[in-house]
């Protein structure tokens, strides 16, 4: 690996002033991008430490929203007392992720940007197109179990790793970014990318921006919320499938819900298709399937994946069941 420059930021314009030059990547926890260099995957020119930076609180704010600072580090927020009052999903989701110890050094902000851990991607000997463009992926005729179903293409077939993503899909977080022409909110099912022709483009940031906060809104007082995961084994392990669900309730019919699927997407996956299919709807289980296979109607499987598809079924009506019940 090149030498390369390490600077510690003592402020956001500063650290958006040190991001502008070619190559340059923002560290925080580094429990990805560390890994990622050691494999001479990722080859920053220059390094920008944002740990000083004024972006570590959680703040709950008057219209019911919070807002949470990019370094807040993901055990902290698991455990914040306004997340699990409020956003009970969004604890759940943080505390299926990782170990411990990886939990109290990633970040909100690292976790946001965290790349797939398509096991093609990480071996430099194997194609890849996320990793060198135009090369291939040795995924698509090799051996993908853990790759995805969901928004896949001739490109690429990685999953999106994280489990703190999918719960804010399902809470239709907005990501709030600086730059070096100011600063802009992005939505988030708009800021993560598919891989279409371009699996190396993984989000709709710019170049040297900054990630310096999320915001979920609030969600309606009566709702009730869940994240299930199903995994290989009990404790630090990525998802095969997971589920974020919100469900209101009027009645025995649902008022409102929102729906994100893990583990089985190229993106963390809002799936609005499900959400249609049970808004209005009774609470029964003949809902909640047919959600699920709306869902995954447009599921694509692959040679040691189509598994994961009704997998993936069976964890959503799971999780509406939980939080729904039954007329």
């Amino acid at each position: 690996m090149d030498p390369f420059k390490f600077i510690k930021a003592q402020d956001n314009s500063n650290a958006v002033m040190a991001a502008s030059i070619a190559g340059a990547k923002f560290i925080a926890g580094g429990t990805n991008m560390v890994d990622l260099m050691k494999l001479n995957i990722e080859r920053p020119t220059q390094l920008i430490d944002i740990n000083k930076l004024p972006l570590q609180k959680v703040e709950l704010l008057s219209n019911g929203s919070v807002r949470i600072g990019a370094l807040v580090k993901n055990s902290d927020l698991a455990y914040d007392p306004v997340i699990i009052k409020h956003f009970p999903v969004l604890s759940e989701a943080l505390l299926s992720g990782a170990s411990p110890q990886l939990r109290n050094m990633a970040s909100v902000g690292g976790n946001l940007l965290q790349r797939t851990r398509c096991p093609y991607f990480y071996d430099t000997s194997y194609a890849c197109n996320k990793r060198e463009p135009g090369s291939g992926c040795a995924a698509i005729n090799g051996y993908n179990r853990n790759n995805a179903v969901l928004g896949t293409s001739d490109k690429c077939i990685a999953t999106h790793p994280s489990d703190m993503c999918v719960a804010m899909a399902a809470l239709d977080a907005v990501i709030h970014v600086q730059g070096e022409r100011g600063v802009r909110s992005i939505p988030f099912a708009d800021f993560h990318t598919m891989p279409g022709q371009t699996p190396h483009i993984e989000n709709t940031l710019k170049h040297g921006e900054l990630i310096t906060a999320v915001e979920i809104p609030s969600i309606p007082v009566g709702a009730k919320s869940h994240y299930l995961k199903v995994r290989d084994r009990a404790s630090y392990e990525f998802a095969l499938a997971s589920a974020a669900v919100i469900i209101e309730l009027d009645g025995n019919r649902i008022k409102t819900a929102r729906v994100g699927l893990g583990g089985i997407g190229t993106k963390p996956w809002r799936s609005v298709v499900a959400e249609k299919v049970l808004t209005g709807a009774l609470n029964n289980e003949q809902t909640y399937r047919t959600a699920a296979e709306a869902a995954l109607s447009a599921a694509k499987p692959y040679t040691h994946n189509g598994f994961k598809i009704e997998l993936a079924k069976r964890t959503l009506v799971r999780a509406l069941t939980v939080v729904g019940g039954t007329a």
